[in-house]
């Protein structure tokens, strides 16, 4: 995204679903839209930030009846943990909408009147296959082995209602032609492909509301047709314009449209396609941008509940540092692929990249400058004695927007650190302790100038990404980072005068060790503090042959589930395991390592269903945690699973 010349920036993030608690990867989307904030506010632009909830739908409705609660107050609770986690992060949004809110729902209503009135909502009967935990229709073609959701890979349902429909498909030609009208539309580029297909493919007309449930925004009543809600996403999608006052007080308009929407892959399509569609029918302008970054995952593995490697960002920011763990995601991946966590990788960065880099480069300025000069400092010989290296560093600084504004921060950080390694290799080949012995004073002066000029620069265009930090470095150096320095330092390429360097303690003290412990870690040891007894349990008793028999309660401490294979694999380097990832009728499949591979082949079990042990302690398998076991009978003839007579939907308990 090359940068806007305009005073105003508006940017948001999606607004997150409350089925679940905040994640990494609502982390990552958020912190990036806090640093491209942060940096428009620090370049002067009138930024208007916005994050949030969104509140609706049927799974929300489900998740709280099955808690004992309303939806509302179910909403309430998992909304509140978004904004306190982003209130504890800091982030320096300007709205937290819900769209709960009295003021997004009229705005909502307004909206859908308006396309109603424009021809492009009329109302018809919708047959088709859904799935409820990705609140989406989808079609015989989309479907995997004809019943399991292509996203999710959960079986869906027929559903056949009476429904409102969007004209998405009037809208085709002007899609492509918007898509068309930029390269950067949408971000990455290599993303841009996969939307232009799929709308060059047909677009149908899009089901917007729901008779089946009731949590959700109903229809105005000029249309006066109670039983309807409206379909999550068309609720959800009106946040960013609602967010500014579009249907009750719109003094907040004038910040459309916006700059960029950052968002995760998985809804690149509702906002790229079903969103530019709905503003087109509004007659309102489309965003400049659209954003999607890629997955996070843990270790090489993807992260879900089942598997307890959920990387919880709080408990890595207050274990490592916010401002540490903001570096290492904005470092780490370049935007729209998919990133792995792990402690060491986090431990790397800060102990080369923060603690090597920059913080020793600002230690050897803090000690040469007091050994040598009394702390105080002059930049007048630096353009004399050091110009190559000064011209190439402001080329340096002069060219990394751009990065930012593309969203690849990782190559905005790329290149700022060169400038780190041009300040310690002036120190190396400068020598300034020999110059002292020489008797070359200002040559030693200026080599401390150049670095503690390009520690001031760096530190304002790391700003947006470590504000503290950097306001800590600044401090060192003599001066605050604001908009008056950015201009002075970044844009006019001026150099700090005479001024006076600090002591302050190390920023990025080294990490040896892991701090957060493992969930594997956690598991062992909460099993170490159960008390070992291998005394049969009152009421068992031995049958004939010896083996222990046992009470009916007994037996219900085993849960016993009908599972659908949904992906099976190989295990390299085994001659006996293979690697099913099985649907339990939960958020994510399971992992299950299981020693079929002699009378099993991985493409005869997709599609097909097995019986499961769901709660059996999680084990490790030539290196894989297999989170269950599926049950099967062995005699002379072979091994043989056990299998449901009939299919049965996925997590139904056997017993």
């Amino acid at each position: 995204m090359s940068e806007e010349k305009c005073k105003r920036v508006y940017i948001t993030t999606p607004i997150y679903y409350v089925n679940d608690v905040p994640h990494i990867g609502h982390a990552y989307t958020t912190i990036i839209a806090d640093t491209l904030a942060r940096y428009s506010r620090l370049a002067g632009m009138d930024v208007f930030f916005l994050t949030g909830t969104d509140e609706h739908g049927q799974k929300i409705e489900q998740a709280a009846k099955a808690r004992g609660k309303s939806p509302k107050e179910y909403a309430d609770e998992i909304s509140g943990r978004f904004k306190s986690l982003w209130d504890a992060f800091d982030i320096s949004y300007d709205k937290f909408i819900r769209t709960t809110d009295k003021e997004h729902e009229i705005g909502v209503q307004k909206a859908f009147e308006v396309m109603y009135r424009n021809g492009d909502i009329y109302k018809d009967v919708y047959r088709g296959h859904y799935c409820v935990s990705c609140e989406t229709f989808f079609t015989p073609q989309q479907l995997v082995d004809d019943e399991f959701c292509p996203e999710c890979g959960r079986s869906t349902s027929i559903v056949e209602e009476e429904s409102y429909f969007f004209r998405l498909s009037k809208y085709q030609d002007r899609l492509l032609e918007w898509y068309e009208s930029r390269p950067d539309r949408i971000l990455p580029k290599s993303k841009k492909n996969e939307v232009v297909n799929f709308v060059k493919n047909g677009l149908d007309d899009l089901s917007i509301t729901r008779t089946s449930f009731d949590w959700g925004i109903k229809l105005p009543k000029s249309v006066d047709d109670p039983k309807h809600v409206m379909y999550v996403w068309l609720d959800a999608l009106m946040n960013y314009i609602t967010a500014l006052g579009y249907g009750t007080d719109e003094k907040l308009m004038h910040y459309w449209p916006a700059k960029v929407h950052l968002i995760g892959k998985d809804i690149l399509r509702f906002h790229a396609i079903y969103w530019p569609a709905f503003l087109m029918s509004l007659g309102l302008e489309l965003p400049h941008h659209v954003a999607a970054h890629g997955w996070w995952t843990r270790n090489g593995e993807k992260m879900s509940k089942s598997k307890g490697n959920v990387v919880d960002p709080k408990e890595i920011a207050d274990a490592y540092g916010l401002e540490n763990f903001r570096y290492f995601m904005l470092r780490e991946v370049p935007f729209g692929q998919d990133g792995d966590f792990s402690q060491r990788a986090l431990i790397d960065r800060i102990n080369s990249d923060l603690g090597n880099d920059l913080g020793n480069l600002l230690n050897r300025i803090i000690g040469m400058s007091g050994k040598y000069f009394d702390f105080s400092i002059e930049s007048d010989g630096v353009a004399t004695h050091h110009g190559e290296e000064l011209k190439e560093a402001e080329e340096i600084f002069g060219s990394v927007e751009p990065y930012l504004y593309e969203i690849q921060t990782n190559r905005y950080l790329e290149e700022l650190w060169k400038t780190l390694r041009i300040a310690n290799k002036a120190i190396d080949t400068g020598m300034p302790w020999a110059k002292m012995k020489e008797g070359k004073e200002d040559e030693a002066m200026a080599t401390i100038a150049l670095v503690a000029n390009i520690l001031a620069k760096v530190s304002v265009l790391l700003h947006p990404f470590m504000p503290k930090t950097t306001q800590t470095i600044a401090g060192a150096l003599g001066f605050t980072i604001d908009h008056e320095s950015y201009l002075r330092l970044i844009r006019e390429g001026a150099l700090l005068e005479r001024f006076k360097i600090e002591k302050v303690p190390p920023l990025f003290p080294r990490i040896e060790e892991p701090l957060v412990e493992t969930p594997a870690e956690k598991a062992a040891k909460e099993e170490a503090k159960k008390p070992k007894n291998t005394e049969p349990k009152k009421g068992d008793a031995e049958d004939s042959s010896g083996a222990n028999l046992i009470t009916i309660d007994r037996f219900f401490e085993v849960s016993l589930k009908v599972g659908t294979v949904v992906e099976a694999n190989e295990v390299p380097k085994s001659k006996k395991l293979l690697r099913l990832m099985v649907d339990l009728g939960e958020e994510n499949p399971r992992q299950i390592v299981a020693g079929i591979k002699e009378w099993y082949a991985p493409d005869d079990l997709v599609g097909t269903q097995v019986c499961v042990v769901a709660n059996l302690k999680p084990a490790k398998l030539m290196g894989m945690v297999s989170e269950g076991m599926i049950l099967a009978a062995k005699d002379d003839d072979g091994l043989a699973l056990i299998r449901p007579e009939k299919p049965k939907k996925a997590g139904t308990a056997i017993g």
